[in-house]
């Protein structure tokens, strides 16, 4: 048996017109034609599908199960070409996220909440599972989209400059090294370093200063919550390395202090956000102003 499309909207049609002529101006054919096609489907299914003694013209058993059908498969297919038409015209899509920068929580989420606004029809989600491997995810197309201080030269993939930072020293402000002006290499042997839970290889503390200067700390401390590594730093539980932009509510309060990192005679250590996206993706409309509201909330974040 073949069972066409059209074969479960004749169904509908007469059912829902009660008779072939108007089942007949709806489809926009003529009724001689939609007489031949209920035939055409009879024949495919090999049972009557109407009772045609019965006036008006009303649909068997068989006829019902088919409409059942009808009316649970059409709905399906109506969503599916509006869904494919909003995927042509770039209204529609999917935009799931992997964060190798774990303090990105803090300044990701206010730019989804306005893209949602502009974008309803983008299936949008932080696939935080995938953030250990997130630029092969890229690659398999699980994710969309990755944000990352670590630009690689791949093919196939572009990465778009968000904000710079510099990563900052914060401690408690009677801590012995709240009297330095800048805090070096050396100044975290027998400190307890308070970090996110990442691989070292991805924290910039160790990548830019610790590991080349091969400086252990005293201990390592993952904490999950921003919020928390603060708390403790105020405790004076440790030190810690963050971001300029998320310590920035903390550097008036006098529990705290701020310092630059400092290496071979320099001071601060700029580093750079990116967002990779695979280069065949560039031109979707809700790509390109997802970064650009990426931008403007960073901008906010830095200016407090």
């Amino acid at each position: 048996m073949h069972i066409e499309i059209r074969h479960l909207r004749t169904i509908k049609a007469i059912h829902d017109t009660g008779g072939l002529a108007r089942a007949a101006d709806l489809l926009n054919i003529t009724q001689s034609a939609l007489s031949h096609q209920i035939k055409g489907i009879e024949d495919q299914a090999g049972v009557e599908l109407f009772v045609r003694r019965a006036k008006p013209l009303r649909l068997s058993a068989s006829g019902l199960r088919l409409l059942a059908a009808a009316e649970q498969i059409l709905p399906i297919l109506a969503d599916l070409e509006v869904e494919f038409e909003g995927l042509q015209d770039g209204r529609a899509g999917r935009l799931h996220i992997a964060l190798e920068c774990h303090a990105c929580f803090e300044w990701l989420l206010p730019v989804l909440e306005q893209f949602r606004k502009v974008w309803p029809d983008v299936d949008v989600d932080i696939r935080s599972s995938l953030s250990f491997d997130a630029m092969s995810a890229l690659r398999r197309e699980e994710v969309d989209l990755v944000v990352s201080s670590d630009p690689e030269d791949q093919s196939e993939i572009d990465f778009n400059p968000l904000f710079d930072y510099d990563p900052v020293f914060v401690a408690s402000s009677h801590h012995p090294l709240a009297q330095k002006a800048v805090i070096e290499a050396q100044d975290f042997e027998g400190q307890t370093l308070i970090t996110y839970p990442v691989d070292r290889s991805r924290l910039d503390i160790f990548k830019m200063l610790l590991s080349p200067a091969r400086v252990e700390p005293a201990a390592v401390r993952q904490v999950e919550l921003t919020a928390v590594i603060l708390m403790l730093v105020a405790s004076n539980r440790g030190v810690s390395v963050l971001p300029d932009w998320v310590v920035r509510q903390v550097r008036q309060s006098s529990d705290y202090v701020t310092r630059p990192l400092g290496k071979d005679g320099k001071v601060g250590m700029t580093r750079r956000m990116f967002a990779a996206t695979r280069e065949s993706e560039n031109t979707r409309p809700y790509l390109a102003h997802f970064i650009r509201l990426a931008r403007q909330e960073a901008v906010k974040l830095q200016r407090g």
